[in-house]
Protein backbone atom coordinates (compact mmCIF):
# COMPACT_ATOMS: atom_id res chain seq x y z
CA UNK A 1 0.00 0.00 0.00
CA UNK A 2 2.75 2.34 0.70
CA UNK A 3 4.52 1.79 -2.83
CA UNK A 4 0.64 2.24 -4.84
CA UNK A 5 0.76 5.55 -2.40
CA UNK A 6 4.15 6.47 -2.87
CA UNK A 7 3.28 5.67 -6.90
CA UNK A 8 0.47 8.06 -6.29
CA UNK A 9 1.98 10.97 -4.86
CA UNK A 10 4.76 10.58 -7.94
CA UNK A 11 1.98 11.00 -10.43
CA UNK A 12 0.61 13.53 -8.45
CA UNK A 13 3.96 15.04 -8.04
CA UNK A 14 4.04 14.67 -11.76
CA UNK A 15 0.90 15.96 -12.71
CA UNK A 16 1.36 18.74 -10.97
CA UNK A 17 4.42 19.47 -12.59
CA UNK A 18 2.19 19.02 -15.83
CA UNK A 19 -0.12 20.82 -14.42
CA UNK A 20 2.23 23.81 -14.28
CA UNK A 21 4.20 23.72 -17.34
CA UNK A 22 0.52 23.93 -18.79
CA UNK A 23 -0.41 27.04 -17.05
CA UNK A 24 3.55 28.36 -18.00
CA UNK A 25 2.20 27.41 -21.45
CA UNK A 26 -0.65 29.32 -21.32
CA UNK A 27 0.39 32.42 -19.67
CA UNK A 28 3.63 32.09 -22.76
CA UNK A 29 0.71 32.21 -25.13
CA UNK A 30 -1.56 34.73 -23.67
CA UNK A 31 0.95 36.98 -23.38
CA UNK A 32 2.14 36.45 -27.21
CA UNK A 33 -1.87 36.78 -28.19
CA UNK A 34 -2.09 40.18 -26.32
CA UNK A 35 1.55 40.94 -28.01
CA UNK A 36 -0.19 39.81 -31.58
CA UNK A 37 -3.74 41.80 -31.01
CA UNK A 38 -1.25 44.57 -30.12
CA UNK A 39 0.40 44.21 -33.67
CA UNK A 40 -2.68 44.37 -35.46
CA UNK A 41 -4.07 47.37 -34.03
CA UNK A 42 -0.62 48.56 -34.76
CA UNK A 43 -1.41 47.64 -38.33
CA UNK A 44 -5.20 48.85 -38.60
CA UNK A 45 -4.15 51.87 -37.34
CA UNK A 46 -1.47 52.07 -40.28
CA UNK A 47 -3.89 51.21 -42.49
CA UNK A 48 -6.25 53.75 -41.51
CA UNK A 49 -3.55 56.32 -41.63
CA UNK A 50 -2.25 55.30 -44.75
CA UNK A 51 -5.81 55.82 -46.13
CA UNK A 52 -6.68 59.10 -43.70
CA UNK A 53 -3.07 59.76 -45.46
CA UNK A 54 -4.08 59.57 -49.16
CA UNK A 55 -7.27 61.04 -48.20
CA UNK A 56 -5.46 64.32 -47.21
CA UNK A 57 -3.54 64.23 -50.52
CA UNK A 58 -6.83 64.38 -52.57
CA UNK A 59 -7.77 67.37 -50.02
CA UNK A 60 -4.45 69.25 -50.34
CA UNK A 61 -4.31 68.64 -54.58
CA UNK A 62 -8.63 70.06 -54.49
CA UNK A 63 -7.41 72.98 -52.54
CA UNK A 64 -4.11 73.66 -54.76
CA UNK A 65 -6.82 73.69 -57.32
CA UNK A 66 -8.78 76.02 -55.46
CA UNK A 67 -5.95 78.28 -54.48
CA UNK A 68 -4.79 78.71 -58.37
CA UNK A 69 -8.28 79.49 -59.14
CA UNK A 70 -8.42 81.96 -56.14
CA UNK A 71 -5.44 83.91 -57.00
CA UNK A 72 -7.13 84.01 -60.74
CA UNK A 73 -9.96 85.85 -59.03
CA UNK A 74 -8.17 87.71 -56.65
CA UNK A 75 -7.52 90.59 -59.42
CA UNK A 76 -11.20 90.80 -59.90
CA UNK A 77 -11.48 90.87 -56.32
CA UNK A 78 -9.36 93.60 -55.94
CA UNK A 79 -11.22 95.88 -58.34
CA UNK A 80 -13.85 95.27 -56.74
CA UNK A 81 -12.54 96.35 -52.91
CA UNK A 82 -11.53 99.44 -54.90
CA UNK A 83 -14.51 100.55 -55.61
CA UNK A 84 -16.24 99.40 -52.31
CA UNK A 85 -13.98 101.40 -50.74
CA UNK A 86 -14.44 104.49 -52.50
CA UNK A 87 -18.11 103.91 -51.71
CA UNK A 88 -17.49 103.92 -48.06
CA UNK A 89 -15.37 106.96 -48.24
CA UNK A 90 -17.86 108.88 -49.80
CA UNK A 91 -20.17 107.37 -47.10
CA UNK A 92 -18.53 108.16 -44.57
CA UNK A 93 -18.13 111.78 -45.69
CA UNK A 94 -21.69 112.09 -45.80
CA UNK A 95 -22.06 110.56 -42.52
CA UNK A 96 -19.69 112.77 -41.04
CA UNK A 97 -21.32 115.96 -42.27
CA UNK A 98 -24.77 114.42 -41.46
CA UNK A 99 -23.88 113.72 -37.68
CA UNK A 100 -22.09 117.74 -37.77
CA UNK A 101 -25.58 118.88 -38.97
CA UNK A 102 -27.61 117.06 -36.22
CA UNK A 103 -24.68 118.08 -33.35
CA UNK A 104 -25.31 121.58 -34.58
CA UNK A 105 -29.25 121.19 -34.74
CA UNK A 106 -28.24 119.33 -30.95
CA UNK A 107 -26.98 121.82 -29.64
CA UNK A 108 -29.37 124.77 -30.92
CA UNK A 109 -32.14 122.62 -29.66
CA UNK A 110 -30.09 122.54 -26.32
CA UNK A 111 -29.37 125.51 -25.89
CA UNK A 112 -33.53 126.31 -26.85
CA UNK A 113 -34.81 124.16 -24.42
CA UNK A 114 -32.16 125.59 -21.35
CA UNK A 115 -34.23 128.94 -22.23
CA UNK A 116 -37.37 127.11 -21.98
CA UNK A 117 -36.16 125.50 -18.61
CA UNK A 118 -35.37 129.10 -17.43
CA UNK A 119 -38.24 130.81 -18.33
CA UNK A 120 -40.51 127.96 -17.03
CA UNK A 121 -38.02 128.15 -13.56
CA UNK A 122 -38.82 131.70 -13.69
CA UNK A 123 -42.97 131.22 -14.23
CA UNK A 124 -42.85 128.50 -11.09
CA UNK A 125 -41.15 131.05 -9.33
CA UNK A 126 -43.62 133.67 -9.54
CA UNK A 127 -46.70 131.18 -9.57
CA UNK A 128 -44.89 130.37 -6.15
CA UNK A 129 -44.61 133.95 -5.35
CA UNK A 130 -48.22 134.66 -6.38
CA UNK A 131 -49.65 131.61 -4.86
CA UNK A 132 -48.04 132.63 -1.35
CA UNK A 133 -49.23 135.95 -2.08
CA UNK A 134 -52.81 134.44 -2.38
CA UNK A 135 -52.91 132.40 0.41
CA UNK A 136 -52.26 135.76 2.58
CA UNK A 137 -54.50 137.24 1.11
CA UNK A 138 -57.05 134.85 1.64
CA UNK A 139 -55.83 134.22 5.17
CA UNK A 140 -56.65 138.01 5.78
CA UNK A 141 -59.98 138.10 3.99
CA UNK A 142 -61.19 134.69 6.08
CA UNK A 143 -59.73 136.74 9.49
CA UNK A 144 -61.82 139.53 8.31
CA UNK A 145 -64.51 137.84 7.58
CA UNK A 146 -64.64 136.04 11.09
CA UNK A 147 -64.38 139.86 12.46
CA UNK A 148 -66.98 141.00 10.39
CA UNK A 149 -69.20 137.85 11.22
CA UNK A 150 -68.47 138.28 14.99
CA UNK A 151 -69.44 142.23 14.55
CA UNK A 152 -72.60 141.35 13.26
CA UNK A 153 -73.35 138.81 15.41
CA UNK A 154 -72.18 141.39 18.32
CA UNK A 155 -74.61 143.99 16.56
CA UNK A 156 -77.02 141.88 16.23
CA UNK A 157 -76.94 141.07 20.25
CA UNK A 158 -76.63 144.27 20.64
CA UNK A 159 -79.62 145.27 18.66
CA UNK A 160 -81.19 142.80 20.40
CA UNK A 161 -80.64 143.98 23.62
CA UNK A 162 -81.16 147.75 22.69
CA UNK A 163 -84.91 146.71 21.14
CA UNK A 164 -85.27 144.67 24.41
CA UNK A 165 -84.33 148.06 26.47
CA UNK A 166 -86.46 150.32 24.38
CA UNK A 167 -89.75 148.32 24.72
CA UNK A 168 -89.02 147.77 28.52
CA UNK A 169 -88.45 151.81 28.25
Amino acid sequence: MEADVSEMRNELQSRDGLWRRIQLECQQLHTELLKFKEYKDMQEIQIKHQSSCVQLTEQLENKNTELLIFAESQEHQEEELKKIRNHVYREEQSHRSEQERMKTEISDLTEELHQKEITIATIMEKTSLLERQLKLELETKHKLLAKQQLLEFRYQVIKSENTHLKEMV
